[in-house]
């Protein structure tokens, strides 16, 4: 048996992992986008379901005015005495934190706050101590590992924090972690940057203070020497052992659109590869120290072939897990039914730094036909593909007081262009995208259902590459009002990928 590398796909980045009651769960950045933290649920660590976020309330987390990729950076997940704690970086704050919860399935707490600085904080819990790790910086301005030891029930530190390592010398020493497997604690992180040079190192020791040996091998994962192999990027991630015995590292990754474009607008995405010991009590990742599309299973897991095609729709959609809004959403603009969404468009747009009315799924495939009706009553409203507030592609429909058209905008950058506008006359609108790989292609039914062409669109200026910043695009409903005041609806959403 084997599976298809990413096992989560799309726009869910840095992931972190745990054992309880005999189940696996997984949580992922978030970044500027709102609910934060997807949580996630596993009996097989192949086949993933999302049950929650860990994020769902304003007073958990301040998204107001930050940047794109901003916000929640690098969560970790732990479990311990029948608690579950999530541990982050609010990056705009330069604030680590951690909420908890004794159910997977509820709220999780308001959050605690921790004097440590760095980013992509993590825990260990060993003898009823709690230790908090993150990256930052040692006396000499130098990057390193750091950690301190924290009272769990207030985030109050109780020893000074103190140097462990410095990696081995890649740019950007990040995702730290502190296991103990045996008689060493190992210390993973990441390091080369989270694009194409990305790679996972690891040193132990007997002492959980250390001094910490690198392992000899290091770079133990890494992609970077597979030019033109559509998985990159493979490093960041989280190191556990499953109910029957077998290691597992799940890291993140991405899938560039073509051998020879170096470019990539999903986001990044959870990949997972096996972890081998050896004999010396030094470990390999990977399948030959890199990540596959295709992976062999161990003969002894129970596994549920997994499925990559779809066919998403209002029906199936659910709106607390899948739909997801930028920066801390206005509600009261949102009203979703069986049948679809009525959007209340605001003078904010999507150009903005701020929170437009937005309802987005994240894209996690490349070839998608979409299909939505509009029944416009906000001044803008349609569909938009969305990296950040100066990368992304919409489908307007624009109404006024006597006229209707149809165009499409593109915005990259400081530039930005709109198709030729469509005269439309009825009152509901058929829009229709084809998404494939390099390019996405626009349209709109005229009254006889037949595709009439808008424009095309190429997906490499919605990628990292160009735009910056750690996302993927997102699928987004939107509406605007600039001047007056109006609700538009959609319909029959149908988001298909056959595979």
């Amino acid at each position: 048996m084997k599976y298809l590398n990413p096992v989560v796909r799309g726009f869910y980045p840095d992931p972190s992992i745990c054992a309880a009651n005999g189940k696996y769960y997984m949580v992922c950045s978030s970044m500027h986008i709102f609910p934060g933290v997807p949580l996630f649920e596993s009996t097989d660590m192949v086949n993933w379901k999302q049950i929650g976020h860990c994020l769902t309330r304003a007073s958990q987390i301040d998204l107001c005015n930050i940047r794109s990729s901003g916000g929640v950076f690098a969560p970790t997940i732990r479990y311990n005495n029948g608690r579950f704690y999530m541990v982050t970086t609010n990056d705009s704050y330069h604030q680590n934190f951690y909420v908890y919860t004794d159910d997977i399935y509820g709220e999780w707490s308001e959050p605690v706050i921790v004097d440590q600085d760095g980013i992509d904080p993590s825990l260990y819990f060993e003898d009823d101590k709690c230790y908090f790790i993150s990256n930052g910086n040692d006396t000499d301005g130098r990057g390193c590992i750091q950690m301190c030891q924290i009272d769990i029930e207030t985030g109050k530190k109780l020893s000074e924090s103190k140097f462990l390592w410095h990696g081995t010398g890649g740019r950007f020493l990040e995702a730290p972690h502190i296991y103990k497997f045996g008689e060493y604690y190992y210390l993973l992180e990441a390091e080369g940057g989270t694009e194409y040079g990305h790679m996972v190192n690891y040193s132990r020791s007997k002492n959980i203070w250390g001094p910490y040996t690198p392992y000899p091998n290091n770079p133990v994962l890494t992609n970077r020497n597979l030019g033109g192999y559509q998985i990159q990027a493979a490093g960041h991630g989280d190191i556990l052992e499953d109910n029957d015995g077998n290691w597992w590292f799940a890291h993140l990754a991405f899938r560039q659109i073509h051998m020879w474009q170096t470019y990539h607008h999903l986001g990044r995405e959870v990949c997972l590869v096996p972890v081998k010991w050896r004999d010396d009590g030094w470990f390999e990742i990977g399948v030959n120290g890199t990540t596959p599309i295709e992976v062999g299973l161990p003969d002894n897991i129970k596994f549920t072939p997994q499925k990559f095609s779809y066919d998403k729709t209002f029906e199936n959609l659910d709106e607390k897990l899948d739909w997801c809004y930028i920066r801390i959403p206005h509600m009261e603009n949102y009203k979703f039914d069986k049948n679809g969404l009525e959007l209340k468009g605001t003078d904010v747009t999507i150009d903005d730094v701020a929170s437009p009315t937005f309802a987005g799924i994240r894209q996690t495939e490349f070839d998608l036909d979409i299909n939505c009706d509009v029944i416009p009553g906000a001044e803008k409203s349609g569909i938009s593909f969305y990296m950040d507030e100066k990368h992304h592609y919409e489908v307007v429909v624009e109404k006024n007081e006597s006229e209707t058209f149809v165009y499409s905008r593109q915005t990259i950058g400081c530039i930005w262009q709109e198709s030729k506008h469509h005269k439309i006359n009825a009152d509901k609108v058929t829009l229709h995208i084809k998404s494939e790989a390099m390019q996405y292609h626009f349209f709109f039914k005229d009254e006889n259902g037949n595709d009439v062409f808008i424009s095309d669109a190429e997906t490499r200026y919605l990628s990292s590459e160009v735009a910056g910043g750690f996302t993927g695009t997102i699928i987004g409903l939107f509406a605007v009002n600039e001047k007056g005041d109006g609700v538009s609806r959609f319909e029959k959403l149908s988001v298909k990928h056959e595979a």
